[in-house]
């Protein structure tokens, strides 16, 4: 019986472009779902805008916009990169739809017959400088578990924690850096330490759903104290006003957390899919809830390894207590990284996929080349320049594709585009030994096995060139030009050694479609063959006509990989006009309001080696830790007149790369623009009474 499946991937937050983790994610599910469909499985697979929170909320505001208006700008950038890179979702949404506003509501109300909502009146961190209490992500300090340093305040991202944001160590506002203060407020509580709940879930993520490695990290989350009780602790599911979200029905005032609603995002997504698909104009929630209903269909999740927590407790019991079909399998999956370190956009390290797509990089090239690292577990995979041109010109260029430039060449001269029906004795068992690995590369891809049905189809590549270079074509060519039976022989070799070249050529497709639907629809075109299922393996085309051939694929171009992975050109300094300096255009407080000026004491100074210009100071910008910061000031300044000296800094510019080190923050300095006529740089000090940390307003 065919799978009925139904697939989503994590709801991006509509905060911000799509970054590079998204596409690997997305290329990740989409190359499965597209795998299973050449199966015969029928797929719905959807994903959303996490459009709620707090954070959206203040962006919104410093944009002059109103969050529906952020969040449709962001929303109408999501295309180029979801058709860019050939990631075939059958519905985009967002969770501020009218079905998630509806169906987290009612599931809401759902668990609160249940007995599994309550409330409490609990301290809560509030900043005193923005007038607001303070969303979790908002509030950062020392995880209470493992004393990372720099985390959120609801999970540790270093030891996978969950916590309240007072268990943070030395919090501080996200907003403003003010030392938040605790004030009272009602909250809604999901009893997730109800015995129903933990016995629920110590059964459920025990049972197959999720991977080895997560179903034994999730097991660490159940253990129990002396008395014999659950680790598991409730989950506070409410935010105070003002919030843009979901209202909490009977609770003015009150909204959903964002992480409430954001799951419920996924069945809002598939509700809203089947509303377009209605003949009659519904809004498709009756033909939803039937199709959930099916006994037969499977829910498919593929998350990264950062929101574990959320899929594999909170979501299955959500849907679980309220009356819904859960989770059949939750699929996890690390971070991409580049060169084995952790992309930052602050850093300027990293891959913009947008970047990648205007340099003119094939798509198909990335989605080849994450494939080819993935597996079924939950392990970080790492972009290496040397290794990506590798792959792609020797394998997937090298190997693959030049199988069928090297024969259709000749078939289309010398036999009008027409296969061979015969293919000789060493063709058929070629052909029949690819085959014959149709069934395993199929488990392959179901299995999530990515990079060994890549290598597997790459060893059946050999095989053909193997066979390629055995046969010769070109020395069969030469040798096919006159009327003899002899060279009759070698035209008919010729045809049958180039027919099976497109034979196996096709088959090669087959096993690649998945990773490569746009190449797959050029193929497709050039054999002028149907969309070629896991299935038509099977059966050989035959006396069949193909179509002249085109260049499918270019080898990587270096210079635009080199140009993909550059840090970003500082900005140039503006004109100056004679004898000072022009005020700059005008801006905004909202402008001003992104730069954080912070007050630092100079540590240590010293010289840098093989500069005439640059000191290195070492600074206390009340952080725990110091900061490196290269200064232009040598020329006004010893290292030993700085030490100990109070400054200030420009403390969340990107940090930049130099071939002396890594510069993490600019000091602030006056010139006049003339420094010729009027010499002299002088480091901005501030009065007495100031202190590292402070911030300059």
């Amino acid at each position: 019986m065919p799978r009925k499946l139904f697939v989503t991937t994590a709801l991006p937050y509509a905060n911000a472009a799509f970054h590079i983790g998204h596409m690997m994610e997305y290329i990740q599910a989409d190359t499965w779902v597209r795998a299973q469909r050449m199966l015969g499985a029928e797929v719905n697979f959807v994903c959303a805008d996490d459009a709620h929170g707090a954070p959206i909320m203040i962006a919104a505001e410093k944009a002059g916009l109103t969050p529906q208006q952020f969040v449709g700008k962001i929303a109408a950038g999501r295309a180029q990169y979801l058709e860019g890179f050939g990631i075939a979702f059958d519905n985009w949404h967002s969770t501020d739809g009218p079905e998630n506003h509806r169906l987290a509501q009612d599931i809401y109300l759902a668990l609160r017959d249940q007995g599994l909502i309550e409330t409490r009146t609990i301290e809560q961190f509030y900043d005193p400088e923005k007038g607001m209490f303070l969303p979790d992500r908002f509030i950062k300090g020392e995880c209470p578990k493992c004393g990372a340093l720099d985390q959120y305040g609801d999970n540790c991202e270093n030891c996978g924690a969950v916590y309240a944001p007072t268990d943070l160590k030395n919090p501080r506002s996200a907003l403003s850096g003010a030392t938040p203060v605790l004030k009272t407020s009602e909250h809604f509580f999901f009893k997730l330490s109800d015995p129903r709940c933990v016995a629920f879930l110590e059964q459920w993520t025990q049972d197959g759903k999720l991977q080895p490695e997560v179903a034994n990290k999730v097991r660490e989350w159940f253990s129990r104290d002396e008395a014999g009780k659950s680790g598991l602790s409730d989950w506070d599911i409410s935010r105070d006003a003002p919030y843009f979200g979901i209202q909490i029905p009977d609770a003015p005032g009150k909204y959903f957390y964002v992480w409430l609603d954001a799951p419920i995002g996924y069945l809002a997504s598939l509700q809203n899919l089947f509303a377009k698909r209605a003949q009659d104009g519904s809004d498709g929630a009756a033909a939803c809830a039937a199709y959930l209903a099916d006994p037969d269909l499977e829910q498919v999740h593929f998350i990264g390894k950062d929101i574990v927590t959320f899929h594999t407790l909170f979501w299955p019991a959500t849907l679980h207590f309220s009356g819904r079909k859960v989770p059949t399998a939750i699929h996890v999956h690390g971070f991409l990284t580049v060169h084995n370190e952790k992309m930052s956009k602050s850093r300027g390290t990293g891959i913009n996929p947008l970047t990648y797509l205007e340099l003119g990089l094939n798509p198909e090239w990335l989605r080849y080349y994450i494939a080819a690292k993935l597996n079924s577990r939950v392990e970080d995979i790492d972009f290496n320049p040397e290794d990506f041109i590798a792959r792609v010109n020797s394998d997937l260029v090298g190997k693959y594709i030049n199988i069928a430039s090297r024969a259709a060449g000749f078939l289309a001269k010398r036999f009008g585009g027409h296969l061979s029906a015969d293919l000789g004795v060493e063709g058929r068992l070629l052909l029949d030994g690819l085959r014959a690995q149709r069934l395993g590369v199929e488990e392959l891809y179901a299995g999530r096995e990515f990079g060994k049905a890549v290598r597997e189809t790459m060893l059946l590549a050999d095989r053909v060139n193997e066979y390629v270079d055995l046969h010769k074509p070109w020395e069969l060519a030469k040798q096919a030009g006159g009327d003899d039976a002899g060279a009759a022989a070698k035209r008919a070799a010729l045809h049958d050694v180039c027919s099976v070249c497109i034979e196996a050529f096709r088959l090669l497709t087959i096993y690649l479609k998945p990773i490569l639907p746009a190449l797959a629809v050029q193929v497709e075109a050039f054999l002028q063959v149907e969309p070629m299922q896991f299935a038509d393996a099977e059966r050989a085309l035959g006396h069949h006509r193909i179509a002249d051939y085109q260049h499918l694929m270019q080898r990587v171009d270096a210079a635009k990989l080199e140009a993909l992975l550059a840090p970003p050109e500082p900005v140039a300094a503006p004109a100056v006009a004679p004898g000072g300096e022009e005020i700059a255009d005008e801006i905004g407080i909202a402008d001003f309001s992104k730069i954080d000026l912070r007050i630092a004491r100079i540590v240590n100074a010293e010289t840098v080696e093989g500069s005439t210009k640059l000191l290195r100071l070492t600074l206390d910008v009340g952080e725990a830790r110091t900061r490196n910061v290269f200064s232009g000031i040598r020329s006004a300044y010893a290292p030993e007149q700085l030490i100990g000296k109070l400054t200030m800094m420009v403390a969340n510019l990107a940090p930049r790369k130099m071939k002396f080190g890594l510069s993490e923050g600019m000091v602030l300095a006056a010139s006049h623009a003339d420094d010729k006529a009027q010499p002299g740089i002088f480091v901005l000090e501030p009065g007495p009474g100031a202190q590292p940390g402070m911030r300059v307003r």
